[in-house]
């Protein structure tokens, strides 16, 4: 046994003496169980990232169970929103010498001191870092280690604090008397498992079948070789044992170079994740169980897929013989897996539009899985019936079709990969496209630009507030508007008190004067409240009732896109209350002042810094920037679904290449014998394109229809009208067609090869 691998071995590097063919064929083996190694590996890491961010996650959170003889900590968070960047900062406060530290600390911050994550100190140091500087409190005295940071991404601080400031928060502030709760670790429910594992399994396929072409690289060859071994002697099983061999020794490279691949790729991985995503080099790693697995699979695959190539062949010492002509396909099964998809789709439409049952989204869940896989299963069916009804034609046209009647099934194996991903990218983008379309369209109001800094703060600081804040230097002007509601009986009117100024900012109100009060409603039409209600205030969690007051007649009728349903929002100036004391309440002040709103915010928030988060200080249009982050995640994810499907159709190009590699060196006897015979080499050569691009035409047409198909009922039920990304579907057909012509054109110099009349002769 031991002397038939060693045989097998020896005929993988050329019997010691490497020839172009041979060294090719190990190549190609080589790089494609390397590439599926260096996507798999970093697949299988993906648990032990998670569970190595869930465990730190538990290990910061808070205990608030009372402890005996535990001083507690106090703490208080407060998220600011700086540049469209979400801050969590943490105020702590020590009430004994045995007060808990937070994980990642060595000690607790002095008041105002801050303590910053590996990322947030990042950031500081960054050519913007000046704005997140201004923006928060205190001064930045040491980092937090990434034992106390759940996700290397996190952007968290520890201020400072007295004791008296954070327990002034009241019912808001925690005592913590230990940090970390067990860790149970990371579990997938069901339905997240019947998202995950379709969408990994299209993913992967590609380069499984990238993994199976590349270990049959030369498959002719090889048996002509394995036909001589069994004239000299060997058997059936012996043959298989070399065969096996020989295909594990490309298998055995390619997972080293994976491997390497794999282990560079840890060491910038988080430089090159999409969406901002970072992750400590720490937790990329391969859980040992996964990577076993990985390991022992590929090259498996590999060397199972050569053997399987042999299935329908007979090695005998005077040579080769394929048996019989191929076996028609049957089509009863194939219709069947799309016929369940399809009815699986049809019952979403039971349901009505907009409607999120769970019911509903299993049901369009198992459509889709089961669609796309009918798809697959159809296309070598398709490709084999039209290639059966072709006749007639140019010379090179009816070479391909023959060949194609001849054997279609490998040609449809390598594209069905690329037609699974390809709907799913279809699918994806008509989702993303159409509900990015369909989005409410936010108005901004006029009077943001006369005041673009705002101050949210507590109406026991909003005298501090507005001194501080008219104080820096540029600042004209600072418009307070108190959050107030209004109560009648049961019902209750959510609205602010403020200037003319401060309500411009809240909506386009038009003409305003001390003493008006405005109605703010979806629509026109809409009657104004009457009546006596109770002013009500709002801070620290609780509700704060104030006196009443008796609503004016003339109040102004104002629509705004802004509005959603049917409650309406009143907006009062001051003079229409009469002198009436205002209930203690959240206070926003508008600054208005010159320059730049970024660099005024930055001055105002550098001038607040003393009130930590008593005066969190933000653009007026801070939904402005939400909005700018949301078009940048959604411009991202569209760029990630392009790179990707560029990745797969790559794949399937070098499968294709291959593919047309083999097929040329098999039969360059026939090619040869045109040639001599009169054929031109351009007639050859549109024949060999033919013969790659009817596949995967057949491809990207089932491709657009299934994707086009599956993002209907998703939208129905999301009650989104569908647009279609006209531009992305034509790109990506357009690389499809691209990659065709391309494996054409890298196959001209191996088909003027064999098609020269030496090769003829040595034949």
């Amino acid at each position: 046994m031991m002397r038939d691998l060693v045989l097998g071995l020896r005929l993988a590097v050329g019997g010691g003496r490497m020839s172009g063919a041979a060294l090719l064929r190990l190549a190609m083996t080589a790089f494609g169980i390397a590439l599926a190694v260096a996507v798999l590996l970093p697949a299988a890491a993906v648990h032990h990232l998670v569970g190595a961010q869930a465990e730190r996650a538990s290990a910061i959170k808070p205990v608030t169970e009372p402890r005996a003889g535990v001083a507690p900590l106090l703490t208080y968070d407060w998220l600011p929103l700086i540049s469209e960047e979400v801050v969590k900062v943490t105020a702590v406060a020590a009430t004994g010498p045995g007060s808990p530290v937070p994980p990642g600390l060595d000690r607790l911050p002095a008041p105002g001191e801050l303590l910053v994550s590996p990322e947030l100190a990042a950031k500081l140091a960054s050519a913007g870092g000046g704005t997140l500087a201004a923006h928060l409190p205190g001064r930045v005295a040491g980092q937090i280690s990434w034992e106390g940071v759940s996700d290397a991404g996190d952007l968290t601080a520890y201020y400072g604090a007295t004791a008296a400031q954070v327990e002034a928060e009241g019912d808001e502030a925690n005592r913590v008397y230990a940090f970390g709760h067990p860790y149970t670790g990371v579990g997938l429910s069901a339905a997240m498992l019947a998202f995950i594992l379709p969408i990994a399994a299209v993913l992967l396929l590609p380069l499984l079948i990238f993994v199976t072409t590349a270990s049959r690289m030369g498959a002719a060859q090889r048996e002509r070789r394995l036909a001589a071994l069994r004239l000299i002697g060997l058997d059936a099983r012996q043959v298989k044992r070399v065969a096996a061999a020989e295909a594990l020794v490309g298998a055995v490279i390619g997972l080293v170079a994976g491997i390497g691949l794999f282990a560079v790729l840890r060491t910038f991985v988080a430089d090159i994740l999409p969406f901002g995503l970072r992750i400590f080099p720490q937790d990329f790693v391969p859980s040992w169980p996964l990577a076993v697995v990985v390991v022992l699979v590929v090259p498996g695959l590999a060397v199972g897929s050569a053997l399987f190539g042999l299935r329908r062949t007979i090695v005998e010492p005077l040579g080769v013989v394929r048996q019989g002509k191929p076996v028609r396909r049957r089509m009863w099964w194939r219709w069947a897996i799309t016929a369940v998809g399809v009815l699986f789709l049809a019952v979403t439409l039971a349901f009505d539009r907009g409607d999120g049952d769970t019911a509903a989204g299993l049901a369009l869940t198992a459509g889709s899985v089961f669609l796309l896989v009918g798809v697959t299963a159809l296309l070598p069916w398709l490709v084999e019936r039209l290639v059966g009804l072709l006749h007639g034609g140019p010379p090179s046209w009816q070479l391909a079709i023959r060949r194609l009647q001849l054997d279609s099934g490998t040609a449809s194996r390598v594209v069905s990969g690329l037609v699974v991903v390809l709907a799913g990218t279809i699918l994806t983008q008509g989702v993303v496209t159409s509900l990015s379309a369909a989005d409410r369209h936010v108005t901004v109001p006029d009077g943001l630009a006369a005041v673009p800094v705002r101050v949210s703060t507590a109406a026991g600081h909003e005298a501090e507030v507005t001194k501080l804040a008219g104080a820096v230097p540029g600042v004209t002007g600072t418009h307070p508007v108190r959050t107030i509601g209004f109560r009648s009986g049961s019902v209750r009117t959510y609205g602010a008190v403020g200037d003319c100024v401060a309500l411009k900012a809240r909506a386009n109100i038009g003409d305003c004067a001390d003493g008006d009060v405005f109605y703010l409603v979806p629509a026109p039409g809409a009657t104004a409240p009457a009546g006596r209600v109770r002013l009500q205030g709002y801070g620290r969690g609780r509700t704060v009732d104030g006196p009443e007051w008796t609503l004016p007649a003339g109040i102004k009728i104002v629509a705004s896109e802004e509005m959603s349903g049917e409650d309406g929002s009143l907006l009062v100036t001051p003079g229409a209350l009469g002198g009436l004391a205002l209930p203690e309440s959240t206070v926003s002040v508008y600054v208005s002042g010159a320059g730049q709103p970024q660099a005024l915010s930055d001055a105002v928030a550098q001038a607040l810094q003393p009130l930590a988060w008593n005066a969190m200080v933000t653009k007026s249009d801070y939904f402005g920037d939400y909005r700018a982050r949301d078009s940048q995640l959604v411009s991202s994810f569209r760029s990630v679904l392009i790179t990707a499907s560029l990745f797969v159709l790559a794949v399937a190009a070098m499968s294709l290449l291959m593919l047309s590699i083999e097929q040329i060196s098999e039969r360059r006897r026939p090619l040869a014998a045109l040639s001599a015979a009169g054929v031109p080499i351009g007639v050859l050569a549109r024949g060999a394109l033919w013969q790659t691009g009817i596949p995967v035409v057949v491809g990207v047409v089932l491709a657009v229809a299934a994707g086009l198909g599956l993002t209907a009922p998703i939208l129905r039920l999301a009650d989104r009208p569908m647009v279609i990304d006209v531009p992305v579907l034509l790109s990506l057909a357009g690389t499809a067609v691209v990659a065709v012509l391309l494996v054409t054109a890298l196959t001209m110099p191996l088909l003027r090869q064999v098609t020269r009349l030496d090769t003829l002769r040595s034949e």
